[in-house]
């Protein structure tokens, strides 16, 4: 008896061991898997912007790609705002950093060359520059840029379609204003691409233009509105930032109509912001952290998107369609077509 029970003692402790060390088809014991799916860290993804999120615009748009990203793929995001002031910029990239993001997307303007030293220096960190085209000495950087013309073309349509109309603020000059931040390349992107589709729709029609010389002062930019209001304009395409936001203003101050920029700004101003030209700078964080979830994104690669999801486009909803008319929305969405079928050329602007 003392034997038989010895050895069902023994069998029962080799069975308590072979259950303790049994593993998955990885090769990892099961209670070690667990733990280690419980303990594993979210990946982490900064945002690290000159500006600052609240702008209606170009940072908040990026925010809800971020939000996306957190919701579909569990990520862990930091967004650090340098809120226009050149003194943090500096400061702002060795805080990201530190922070030791596994992505950072940025839109470095004004400071180019340090987080293209942050890239070499950190090899591991995917990079991701915004609305530019940076290469860092070891070409780790992806860019992703936005064929700027094509949206801007549809503005201009949009633009000229409401001043050769009878609207409500339409005047019986042939005139529509732009009104740009800095005189940059990029910025000179929008004008360029606004100014063909005004004229596409009539060779007559006139653009006059201010650079307000910066993308975070409301003042300057409802001031040049004002001006160009006052020379006959009664529609203003405006790229500017949150500069930008002083022209939504002076268009309904002075009864006048303005097209919005990077984020649908249409309800901003009811009844005078016809419509927004979106840059979807949310759908192209979104899709550039996809592509490295799948592992089918490419470091050092120039990514481009035209008219269409995650590129340029124009936000036309209900209050749009409370000013618009549905002439001019058909009008509208025949061009669309026509540049996606290659019908409608638009020409790039040349540095």
């Amino acid at each position: 008896m003392k034997k038989k029970g010895l050895v069902l003692v023994l069998l029962i402790a080799l069975l308590a061991l072979f259950v303790g060390c049994s593993k998955d088809e990885s090769g990892t014991s099961s209670a070690s898997s667990a733990e280690t799916a419980a303990s594993a860290d979210p990946v982490k993804v900064a945002y690290v912007t000159p500006g600052a999120t609240g702008d209606n615009g170009f940072c908040d748009s990026v925010a809800s790609g971020l939000e996306r990203m957190k919701a579909d793929f569990g990520v862990d995001y930091r967004i650090i705002e340098c809120n226009n002031d050149a003194s943090k910029y500096a400061e702002a990239l060795e805080a990201t950093f530190l922070w030791e993001p596994d992505v950072v997307f940025s839109e470095p303007y004004g400071f180019e060359e340090l987080i293209k030293q942050y890239a070499d220096d950190n090899p591991d960190v995917t990079v991701v520059i915004l609305d530019m085209v940076l290469e860092n000495n070891n070409k780790t950087a992806a860019s992703y840029t936005f064929i700027n013309e094509e949206g801007s073309f549809l503005a201009g349509v949009c633009a000229a379609l409401v001043t050769k109309s009878d609207l409500e603020y339409a005047n019986e000059d042939l005139k529509v204003g732009f009104v740009g931040g800095n005189d940059i390349p990029v910025i000179r992107e929008f004008y360029y691409g606004f100014e063909q589709g005004a004229k596409y729709v009539d060779p007559n029609i006139e653009v006059l233009s201010i650079f307000c010389d910066g993308f975070f002062d409301p003042v300057k930019g409802k001031a040049a509105a004002k001006q160009l209001y006052a020379q006959g304009c009664d529609i203003i395409f405006q790229a500017a930032g949150r500069t930008g936001s002083g022209v939504l203003e002076a268009a309904s101050e002075t009864s006048s109509y303005a097209i919005g920029v990077d984020s649908n700004q249409n309800p901003l101003y009811p009844g005078h912001i016809v419509t927004s030209m979106v840059k979807d700078l949310g759908g192209a964080v979104y899709d550039m952290y996809a592509l490295i979830e799948n592992g089918t994104f490419e470091p050092g690669k120039h990514y481009e998107k035209g008219a269409g999801p995650s590129g340029v486009y124009l936000a036309i909803d209900s209050y749009s369609e409370d000013i618009l008319t549905e002439e001019m929305l058909s009008t509208l969405d025949s061009v669309v077509e026509k540049i996606g079928s290659g019908e409608i050329v638009v020409d790039r602007y040349n540095q």
